[in-house]
């Protein structure tokens, strides 16, 4: 059964802003990948197609496929995990959510709708209100 990974994108202002610094990694030649204290538990859940769902200024509004979890060693010499992602973000329903630390796992059941794709790209409004209208019932 599949599970997922939930993160807050530290330093992102939106989607955009996550997808550009994304993109400036990949033509440097560098791997996106997530480094973490802890290895996920439930690694054989989250390798059977699970995705890490990105939280952006308290809404969560993107996922991104999870290619692989590696075991790493930190600067300091204690193991650390690398959680290597695929290079798709996909725009998600936005969702509020509370503020943590770390990474949480996020149920199948739990987890937004992705957005389906528009010519004018998945960002026609701002997650923020997105959100804030599907809690008032407008949308």
């Amino acid at each position: 059964m599949t599970v997922h990974l939930k993160k807050l994108s530290v330093g992102s202002e939106s989607l955009a802003s996550l997808r550009q610094w994304q993109v400036m990694r990949r033509e440097a030649g560098q791997e996106l990948m997530h480094v973490t204290r802890n290895t996920p538990r439930r690694a054989a859940e989250v390798l059977d197609g699970g995705s890490m769902f990105w939280v952006i200024k308290g809404v969560m509004c993107a996922r991104q496929p999870i290619r692989e979890l590696r075991s790493m060693q930190r600067a300091d010499g204690k193991p650390a995990c690398g959680i290597v992602l695929a290079p798709e973000l996909v725009a998600v329903e936005p969702i509020r959510v509370r503020i943590f630390q770390g990474w949480r796992y996020l149920e199948t059941k739990d987890a937004p709708k992705d957005l389906p794709v528009t010519d004018e790209g998945d960002e026609t409004m701002p997650p923020e209100l997105v959100a804030e209208l599907r809690e008032l019932g407008l949308l």
